[in-house]
């Protein structure tokens, strides 16, 4: 066990060596859509690449994924197998829209997945890109 000062010098060390071993901006929070993000998210038991829809109004939340859910068969052609939820709530209670993929049996506090783990995200990401890219203008047009 950690302490929570380890823990957090470990995920320091964790996402440094992400950013050193694959140096290259990504959008996150560059889509040009207010409150849609993608992100990067590890703990002890897995590593996940999520769309995030965040907008507070929910008539356009539900737009933007039901945008995107129209182009499911797509989407898995680009990023393989993932989870979806209109109605994802996060820990602070905060409701919004997420479609997420993950990696089970990674941990930030294992140095022996963490090449594991950066490969996944390297890949996931790439393709939430890709995808996002090829289909920008029309789940722009909500």
């Amino acid at each position: 066990m950690f302490s929570k000062q380890e823990a957090q010098q470990l995920k320091k060390e964790f996402w440094t060596a992400f950013g050193k071993s694959f140096p290259r901006k990504w959008i996150l929070y560059d889509t040009k859509i207010k409150d849609m993000s993608f992100k990067f998210y590890a703990d002890n038991k897995k590593a996940e690449v999520s769309l995030d829809i965040e907008m507070k109004d929910e008539v356009f939340r539900d737009a933007y994924y039901n945008k995107i859910w129209s182009l499911e068969d797509i989407l898995k052609d680009f990023i393989g197998d993932f989870h979806k939820e209109e109605f994802y709530t996060l820990e602070n209670g905060k409701v919004i829209s997420r479609i997420w993929v993950e990696k089970h049996g990674v941990s930030v506090f294992n140095k022996n997945t963490w090449q594991e783990t950066f490969q996944f995200f390297v890949d996931k990401m790439d393709g939430f890109e890709r995808f996002y890219y090829e289909y920008e203008d029309f789940i722009k047009d909500v």
